[in-house]
């Protein structure tokens, strides 16, 4: 089971947000497990603050992208 009182549950407002709590957890050797529940979730700030239609073609895929590599060097330390 998960031990709710050890819980630490985040809701940040756009994917930047997400990952950037994410990453700095992981620098802090803090938590010995991060789950992210829903990647698709994710969504850029760009795309949030953006209008109905506006393109935003690769956008979430770079965000994961740069943001994985930046913590997949975290975790190698």
């Amino acid at each position: 089971g998960v031990d709710t009182d050890s819980l630490i549950v985040s809701q940040p407002d756009n994917g930047e947000q997400a990952l950037e709590i994410a990453d700095m957890l992981i620098r802090s050797g803090a938590l010995d497990v991060i789950v992210i529940d829903s990647v698709a979730a994710l969504v850029p700030k760009a795309e949030i603050e953006g209008e109905m239609g506006d393109s935003h073609v690769g956008l979430q895929a770079r965000l994961m992208s740069q943001a994985l590599r930046k913590m997949t060097g975290a975790l190698a330390q």
